[in-house]
């Protein structure tokens, strides 16, 4: 049984990973970077994309797809900061998948598009395992979390290009250890940038909106 199991997961991550790359192929194709936010539910994913858009301006026009269990709270809170945002509901499925975004790239226009963020479902588990045609990862820990969340959910950490610690403001009233979070993320990936940030000060945003930049750059579009 355990190994019917494994090949049914192994025959779903396949496929999924095949329409992944049509996602990839067609956001290259407009040349837009894909960035995909993954993070326990409240570090500030929606925060974050309301003020990276305002700030990268009209010189960088940013589409959102927003990925949720249920409603549309989150994709309201960003119509006003995006040229375009898709909601993505996934009922009781706890991460996005592939085959959803491809669904919601149908229904949306990207041309002229800079970056296209997907914010994920907030989960700190499923969704680093899902490629959805992202050409970056970032995740997202708050200092609210707590220092010790890098070990426990190394799958996520591994597999990201960048870590933004966010809510940096509340640092000096709350007991959370930087250097444990470094070194614990030295352990699993030894060269992504962890980038110490306040949505709601702007401390150390403009790094964040230059990492932005430097991968965008990075990309060879076709």
């Amino acid at each position: 049984m355990t190994t019917v199991t494994v090949e049914v997961v192994k025959s779903l991550l396949s496929a999924n990973d095949a329409v992944a790359l049509r996602n990839r192929a067609r956001l290259d194709q407009a040349g837009l970077l894909g960035v995909n936010l993954m993070s326990a539910p409240g570090s500030g994913k929606t925060t974050l994309l309301a003020r990276t858009m305002n700030s990268l301006g009209a010189a960088a026009p940013c589409g959102v797809l927003v990925g949720d269990l249920q409603t549309s709270r989150d994709a309201e809170r960003l119509a006003d900061h995006a040229a375009v945002v898709h909601q993505i509901n996934t009922g009781k499925g706890c991460h996005l998948t592939a085959t959803q975004v491809e669904n919601a790239l149908g229904q949306i226009a990207i041309q002229g598009l800079a970056f296209l963020f997907i914010e994920n479902v907030g989960n700190m588990v499923c969704p680093a395992t899902y490629a959805l045609g992202e050409r970056r990862r970032v995740a997202l820990l708050s200092v609210t979390e707590g220092d010790d969340k890098v070990l426990k959910y190394p799958t996520l950490f591994q597999a990201v290009d960048a870590v933004l610690l966010t809510k940096i403001d509340l640092l000096q009233v709350l007991d959370f250890d930087v250097q444990r979070v470094e070194d614990d993320l030295r352990q699993l990936n030894a060269h992504v940038p962890l980038l110490q940030l306040s949505t709601r000060s702007g401390e150390g945003f403009a790094r964040w909106l230059t990492w932005l930049h430097d991968m965008r750059a990075e990309i060879q579009f076709s």
